[in-house]
């Protein structure tokens, strides 16, 4: 057996049943003679991001994994890993890796020398004997602490010799949970049973652990409000009547309000970084905070006490402390009523934009359109980067876990596209609909032709306003001048030339219908782009 073959079969081994790639890699055609199936994307930055979407929907029971050839394939996908390492979400990279003779040739490339900053870890494999024990280090890293890319990069001609039969054996290493101290525990729920106006602030940790049941039960038993990050929403049911809605740079309005005036902030399952894609805890406030990851207490956020260890356990046993200090006495709650009178308020405001009839569309009437049009506990949906983030993050209801998905702490165009083909393809009993403008669908347009090949039907929203809406105000002279930022398009067309569905929109009474048409067609294997005919509407929910 030959290194390349011993990977696949660890592949195998591990329960990999999917692999995405772009454009060679000898272990495409090992893994497909085991039966992992492999899908093409059109650019390793697709193939790295559709392995990103396949990971967040699994939250740690599966892994999206990824193989690029050596050079200009290794790196072309460095956008999709370091946008994968700006969320947290473990993936597995195995890039081809030059002979081990030219390594360290100039301008050869080696991943190991150049990905550093943007992976979890990163080895190359440097003799046969080390195939083993490099991949159980990749899938340790990938089960356990926080998440990120995992790479290990496959020399060619060390991978194409046989590997000795006494260095074949892999044992699947197994994921270990930690939870806080009962100290510790004790302090928080002193702390938080003190507050005037304690808050929830719950991020993508909670979804990984598979902790929203427990955060939605710890919230009602000590009536806390619970607020959701970006990449955290959907850990907590928006329709509930605690949930103060999700925020990345924009947010809700009762967010915003309980995120100045609370005293006491418990984050769960957060990193609590900051960024100009996220909120952030006002200082002089006393923050718990939990994380699976050291590392972030007090890096961006002064911590009054660290909870480390994994959310879902973390919760479970502030539940019981709570339980045991207040008699088990559920409470009634008061938050839920200022906080309602809080939306409403806010709200009033922007029914006019979510309802308008103007034409083109507003992006409000859209994003109302698809939260009126999903089945929202079958459905997957995510924003792309740039106006389609902060105009949709703040308004579009997440209920189950999953039922959005969140992204951004670096933001690169495109995403949405591979990752919900992604996100299909880990759960294609979901709807998946991503919403982006014509800017992003410059960069990874051509996959929607990947998601026709590939039978992972998907629809997209695409805000066709003829330039990019983002940056309403930027470079006029050079706009004025010379047309810098002016896009044309039909793209409806251009998806019918892909081999998927298009639909055209100019009236707001289309939409609906619209996407309830893409879902019949999805639902008969059929991709759809709705070509929506747009205006440049800039208001953002930023406070």
């Amino acid at each position: 057996m030959n290194g390349n073959e011993l990977v696949a079969q660890i592949l195998q081994d591990e329960g990999v049943t999917e692999l995405t790639c772009f454009p060679n890699n000898p272990l495409i055609e090992e893994v497909a003679k085991l039966g992992i199936r492999p899908i093409m994307f059109r650019h390793e930055r697709g193939a790295v991001m559709a392995a990103d979407g396949y990971s967040r929907v699994s939250d740690g029971t599966r892994f999206g994994v990824v193989a690029t050839q050596n050079a200009a394939g290794a790196e072309n996908a460095m956008g999709g890993i370091a946008q994968a390492f700006g969320d947290n979400v473990p993936i597995l990279v195995l890039p081809g890796g030059y002979p081990l003779i030219e390594r360290q040739v100039r301008p050869n490339f080696s991943a190991v020398e150049n990905y550093g900053g943007i992976v979890k870890s990163v080895e190359a494999i440097d003799t046969p004997e080390q195939i083993v024990p490099a991949m159980r280090r990749a899938f340790h890293a990938l089960r356990n602490g926080r998440g990120g890319p995992v790479v290990v990069e496959l020399t060619s001609d060390v991978c194409a010799k046989d590997v000795p039969e006494n260095s074949q054996q892999y044992d699947c290493p197994s994921s270990s949970r930690q939870r806080p101290s009962e100290d510790d525990i004790e302090a928080a729920i002193t702390t938080l049973l003190s507050a005037k106006l304690p808050m929830i602030w719950a991020g993508s940790g909670v979804l990984t652990a598979g902790a929203t049941k427990e955060l939605q039960e710890f919230a009602e038993f000590l009536d806390i409000p619970v607020f959701t990050t970006m990449e955290g929403k959907s850990a907590f049911d928006e329709r509930h009547p605690l949930a103060l809605g999700a925020g990345s740079r924009a947010t809700t309005g009762a967010a915003h309000a309980w995120i100045q005036e609370s005293d006491t902030v418990l984050a769960l399952g957060a990193s609590l970084t900051h960024n100009g894609y996220t909120q952030i805890v006002p200082a002089g406030k006393t923050v718990i905070h939990n994380t699976n990851a050291v590392e972030d207490v007090n890096k961006d956020t002064a911590c009054t006490l660290a909870l480390v260890g994994d959310a879902q356990l973390t919760l479970k046993a502030l539940l019981d402390e709570a339980k045991d200090r207040t008699g088990r006495k559920e409470h009634t709650s008061e938050a839920a009523a200022r906080l309602a009178e809080k939306q409403v308020t806010w709200m009033s405001e922007w029914i006019p934009l979510l309802t308008s009839n103007e034409s083109p569309l507003n992006t409000y009437r859209v994003i109302h359109e698809i939260n009126e049009n999903v089945d929202h506990e079958n459905s997957i949906v995510t924003h792309d980067a740039g106006a389609p983030r902060d105009s949709m993050v703040p308004f579009f209801t997440a209920t189950s876990p999953h039922s959005y998905i969140g992204w951004g702490k670096t933001t690169h165009l495109g995403f949405g596209i591979p990752l919900m083909i992604g996100a299909k393809l880990a759960r294609p009993d979901r709807f998946c609909l991503n919403f982006m403008g014509d800017g992003a669908f410059g960069m990874s347009g051509l996959d929607l032709e990947t998601s026709v090949r590939a039978s992972l039907p998907i629809t997209t929203v695409l805000l066709n306003n003829g330039g990019m809406a983002t940056y309403p105000g930027g470079f006029p002279t050079a706009r004025q001048q010379f047309g810098l930022s002016h896009m044309t398009g039909d793209y409806a067309a251009i998806a019918e030339g892909l081999g998927a569905t298009g639909i055209r929109v100019t009236l707001p009474e289309e939409l609906g219908p619209a996407i309830q048409r893409a879902r019949q067609l999805n639902g008969e294997g059929h991709t759809v782009l709705i070509d929506v005919h747009s205006n440049y509407e800039s208001k953002k929910s930023r406070f």
